[in-house]
């Protein structure tokens, strides 16, 4: 027997919950038991979910959504022992925490007369349980609650310092964003990249830039400034090195080939199947409000790798909004290299969003928080030794991630930037285009 409380047990060989104040037993199955008997063995510690994996469903493989489902119903099972809090951490895991209980309860348990004695005080012990235990629900709502995992989510995040970055000659301060933990933030792990020598591009006077690292990627996004001191939308650059190892990118070269490879057809122009175009009545005004309005972002990715084929990513993402701040979102990547020895990798990725604004240091960001319902990822028939690394971090992810979030970091009427969740954490300044439907 597992003690949880004074008054609750945990039978872990029979499976069930035993309420010593009515006498009940509580059902569990076999990986609820195990999964409960594990976390109270270890309390206020954060378990990690291939841990809970591994003692819910010993010698078997099964998706993550087992042990969601899991922990749900193990909610539901103690949500009469409110003092029994099991907790999610956003990207760790889950704990449990048990809280005290005033001590009526127990005397109930260890001798039935001592409440005679304690009548006197049980009004202002009942009125002050409620009190707590009020302020228990809300806690534990607070903590569980979206908008609590998109503040915990955000605030690892840092914009407070600025890396010096050369493009095609061109010296201009871009703003970095890390999180915590990650101390390797000098300028060189961007700019190494780029081999110095050819680092020459004619047009590119003046850019707007952001970096980003999350401690396995090292990339950047950049716009070369319109005659307006805008970004126009055209030319933009988007490099992430996902290998230590300079990449020695020929940035002479690299601008047409960009264009040459972007050229190709888009796989990820419209991700909303058109089966809702409004048709107009050629006898109505022409001022007719469209039945659908999607948000488009378009970017395209590029991988330098020393040695490899230069490999891109065709970045799409859509939003549907259907309220103020919550809708439809649609997001899908096709990845190729320069030869076309890679057939298209394609992943696209399905689900509802909720929009927060949030900020990080100074900077203000959308934070979308999508929970995911579907996601697709297409086995190519031929994958280059360039685009491999890409396929299967992009399969570890599709097995994995059950929600995820996206940051629009900047925006202005043609373009935004994003943070996408894409083999870990990637910066993409991508085109924006209004489409009605």
């Amino acid at each position: 027997m597992l003690k949880v409380t004074p008054y609750l047990e945990l039978d872990s060989e029979a499976k069930h919950l035993i309420d010593h104040t009515s006498g009940k037993t509580i059902g569990l199955t076999f990986s609820e038991s195990a999964i409960l008997t594990y976390l109270l063995s270890t309390p206020d510690v954060i378990c990690g979910k291939e841990v809970l994996l591994e003692q819910g469903w010993p010698d078997r493989v099964v998706a993550a959504t087992s042990l969601t489902q899991c922990i749900s119903t193990l909610r539901k099972k103690l949500e009469p022992y409110p003092e029994v809090q099991l907790k999610t951490i956003a990207r760790r895991g889950y704990q449990v925490h048990v809280s005290a209980r005033p001590d009526t309860k127990v005397s109930q348990v260890k001798d039935s007369d001592s409440i005679e004695t304690a009548r006197w005080h049980v009004s202002l012990v009942v009125k002050v349980a409620g009190v707590l235990m009020l302020l228990l629900v809300i806690g534990i709502g607070w903590f569980n609650s979206d908008h609590y995992s998109v503040i915990e989510e955000t605030s690892q995040w840092h914009a407070d310092k600025h890396i010096p970055l050369n493009i095609g000659g061109t010296l201009a301060s871009a703003r970095l964003i890390y999180p915590d933990g990650v101390n390797e933030l000098q300028s060189d792990m961007w700019q190494k990249h780029i081999a110095p020598e050819t680092n020459l591009v004619d047009g590119v006077d003046k850019f707007n830039a952001f970096a980003l690292t999350d401690g396995s990627h090292y990339s950047f996004a950049a716009c070369p400034y319109g005659e307006q001191g805008t970004c126009p939308g055209e030319h933009l650059i988007n490099i992430t090195a996902i290998d230590l190892k300079p990449a020695s990118l020929n940035m002479s070269q690299f601008i047409p080939l960009t264009d040459k490879m972007e050229s190709r057809i888009r796989y990820n122009r419209i991700l909303i199947p058109n089966n809702q175009v409004y048709e107009p009545d050629p006898l109505a005004d022409d001022d007719v409000t469209p039945q659908l309005i999607e948000h488009n972002y378009h970017g395209d990715v590029y991988f330098p790798v020393a040695n490899e084929l230069l490999v891109r990513a065709d970045l799409s993402i859509s939003l549907v909004f259907e309220g103020d701040s919550t809708g439809k979102f649609y997001s899908s990547t096709c990845i190729t290299d320069e030869d076309c020895l890679t057939t298209p990798i394609k992943y696209k990725v399905r689900g509802q969003f909720k929009l927060y604004q949030q900020t990080i240091n100074d900077m203000s960001v959308d934070v979308f928080k999508v929970i995911v319902s579907q996601k697709d990822l297409i086995k190519p028939d031929t994958v280059s030794s360039s685009a491999m690394h890409f396929y299967r971090e992009i399969r570890k992810h599709n097995i994995r991630d059950e929600e995820l979030y996206y940051y629009r970091i900047y925006k202005d009427d043609k373009t935004a930037v994003w943070i996408v969740p894409l083999m870990g954490s990637i910066v993409a300044w991508t085109k924006y285009e209004r489409v009605e439907l």
